[in-house]
């Protein structure tokens, strides 16, 4: 089983940044594909960045040139740089992660509990 748990939310102005955390803890065999996901309010929840255990990301285009994801493997956490905040960026951001429990496991989707981001204008 895998734990998410991401930190980093908040209350921010228009332009400022902030940084976001998900760390998966648990037993498990291995993280492969993490990702950041969000959800304002009355919409649905739309894909922000992935990453795949190699480093490779890819990134909605809303969000290309402001936001950053990167991951450290050693500590099975992900991280979201978001600078140029917009009021548009107010959501709960989710993280998710592709884990097997055991080498022989079929992988499973995983998701942490989601944290606050708000933009004022």
């Amino acid at each position: 089983q895998v734990q998410l748990v991401e930190s980093g939310g908040g209350l921010v102005q228009a332009g400022e940044s902030l940084r976001l955390s998900c760390a998966a803890s648990g037993t498990f065999y291995s993280i492969n594909g993490m990702g950041w996901y969000r959800q304002a309010p009355g919409k649905q929840r739309e894909l922000v960045a992935v990453i795949t255990s190699g480093g490779t990301t890819n990134y909605a285009d809303a969000v290309k040139g402001r936001f950053t994801t990167s991951r450290d493997n050693a500590k099975n956490t992900i991280y979201l740089q978001m600078n140029s905040l917009k009021p548009e960026d107010t959501a709960v951001y989710y993280c998710n992660a592709n884990g097997k429990r055991t080498r022989w496991s079929n992988p499973v989707l995983y998701w942490g509990q989601g944290t606050q981001v708000t933009v004022s204008s």
